[in-house]
Parts: structure tokens; sequence; C-alpha cells
């Protein structure tokens, strides 16, 4: 994980924010573990409870890497705990100045929680640019978090309240959406009872969730134009797969490419599709230790956007890529 990144990258790249109460610091450490097994990086520890700022502290000696911020902050003196407990964001359920200007004074990001539009331009005149659109199902979802965001073209939302695994990708498919808040990862139950195996399950199945991982097609490494033609067409033959020939490659069907001539890969390339590509590469490298090929991305000329990128590691024989689904 890189340390340039500054909080609300990290934030943006995890995607999700677990959104979790404490009742006991001694079960901090243990349920961080468990979310960031299962892929997440970032947890939102809420002052619900009088061992939020312990629980925070001992997250952040266990797993310095987390995002660990601080949740349900409605006072200066939860802002000084939780800077002193090592937090590095906090969010609030409502808009208050006053605590707005103090963690802006003190330099740490503050996500506080809006639902109206005059609430997002009281925001604005503070100087923010990210928001938490809350309670966001309460309020009417994304088509609400849609038409109140039209007219603020510089404003960001991490959206919290009723968000789960069914609906989770339809606010991520907002372009507005930085990341989603929520707590049916960990629920309060959940922890009390120390189904920490669980927890760690769930996690990985909102990352899957979001990711979407499937397979795009499988590249054949052919040592001309016309060995890759006849490959193509004896997989077409074979299976009534359509014939596509292309400029650098021949397609049977989608999910088969044969190259001209060799490229990266010993025996090819297998490319994977990802729902979103910027989270994914970050997923894969920050928690599973996958090295990346930077010079192999392609970026979109007109968006910016990374649309794939290569591993710097084969596996069987195959160069892997990722690619952005459109």
């Amino acid at each position: 994980m890189t340390t340039k990144m500054n909080t609300l990258e990290q934030i943006e790249k995890s995607g999700i924010v677990p959104v979790v109460t404490l009742k006991n610091s001694t079960d901090a450490v243990k349920l961080a573990r468990a979310l960031y097994m299962g892929g997440i990086s970032c947890i939102e520890v809420t002052f619900r409870t009088d061992v939020a700022g312990d629980s925070i502290k001992n997250i952040v000696k266990a797993f310095p890497d987390m995002c660990v911020g601080a949740g349900t902050v409605t006072n200066i003196n939860q802002v000084d705990s939780a800077i002193e407990a090592g937090a590095k964001f906090i969010v609030s359920p409502g808009l208050n100045p006053k605590i707005v200007t103090y963690c802006m004074e003190k330099h740490i990001p503050i996500i506080p929680g809006v639902s109206t539009a005059s609430e997002i331009e009281l925001a604005i005149e503070l100087g923010l640019n990210i928001l938490k659109f809350f309670p966001a199902e309460q309020m009417g979802g994304v088509s609400t978090l849609r038409a109140l965001s039209a007219p603020y073209n510089n404003i960001r939302f991490m959206p919290t309240g009723g968000i789960n695994l069914s609906n989770i990708n339809s606010y991520l498919a907002c372009p507005k959406v930085i990341a989603c808040g929520g707590s049916w990862m960990a629920t309060s139950k959940m922890i009390e009872n120390q189904e920490f195996e669980k927890i760690q399950k769930i996690a990985k199945e909102s990352i899957d969730t979001i990711l979407d991982f499937d397979l795009a097609h499988i590249g054949i490494n052919a040592e001309n134009e016309d060995i890759a033609k006849q490959i193509t067409k004896k997989f077409s033959f074979l299976f009534g797969f359509s014939y596509n020939p292309g400029d650098k490659s021949c397609f049977a069907g989608s999910q088969i490419e044969v190259l001209n001539s060799p490229y990266l890969g010993k025996n090819g390339h297998i490319a994977i599709r990802t729902n979103d590509i910027n989270r994914a590469v970050y997923y894969l490298s920050s928690i599973l230790g996958v090295q990346f090929n930077q010079e192999s991305a392609k970026i979109n000329e007109t968006t910016g956007k990374m649309m794939a990128i290569y591993f710097k590691e084969e596996i069987a024989g195959f160069a892997i890529h990722l690619l952005q689904k459109l």
C-alpha cells in the first residue's frame, strides 16, 4: 500500500467503509483483522460507546495500513479523542459548522451527513467537497442522490444508511459516489457474539460483489497471422463461434482471441473483467500482494480512466490482465 495515497483516495479505492459499534475495545483488533482478511482496508468506528477512542487506538496500532476513521462524531471533544487515538478521518451524522471548522483547523478530513440541497450549499461554503448522504435509503436511495447531486458538479458523496449487498453496486455506479458506508458486514450482534469468521466471509463477499470479476477472454499467441486465422477458424468450426478477424488478432466468438504474433505471456494471456479496475488494482495489490506492470496500463484518452493493466507475474504461462467493464 502506498504511503503517498491520501485518506480520501484510500476510502475511494476501497469502495466500502464498514460502520461499526464496539462495546468492548478488546474486540477491536479481532474485528479489524476479520475485515482486513476479507479484503477491506477501511473502517469507521462510531462514537456511540465510550470505548470508541481505545478501539481506534488498538486498530491503528495493530493495522497501521488500515484507514481508520471515527464516526457518529457530534462534538469537539470527540474530535480530539479521535485524533489522539489516531483516526485518519471524521464522519458526523449531520452538518455542524462548528465541528467542520474545527476539523479543518486540525487538518483532518471531515465527512458530514447531508440530505438536502441547503445542507450541500452550506458545506460548499465551508470548503467541503466530500459529503455523507444520510440516511441514504430512507431519503429515497440512488434516484434521490442522483437528483440531489446533479446541480453540484464538484461535490461527491459517501452514502450510508440501508446499504447492503443487494444495492451497493447501484450506488457505486453513480459517478458522484466515492464509497459506501454500511453496517451489514459487522453488525453489533455479530461482534458481541464473536462471529469474526462470519464477518470475514461477509467482507469477502462484499468485495467480490463490488469488483465482480469474470472471464473476458483467453488470448492465444500464434506465430503469425496465417496460423492465427487457422486456429480461430478451427474454434469457430468446432463450436459454432463467430469468426471475427482483426488487425492484430482474431476472435472466435467473444472469449477466444488468437493474436497474429506473440505478445505478453509464454502461451498467451487471460483477460479478467471487473466493475472498477482502480478498486481491483488497489485490492489485489494492497491486500493480496499482486504486482502490476504499470507500463502496460491502457488509458482512455477522452476520460483519462484506466481501461486495462497487466500483472507482472504470469500464471501457468499466461499473462494476466484486468479489463474495465464498459
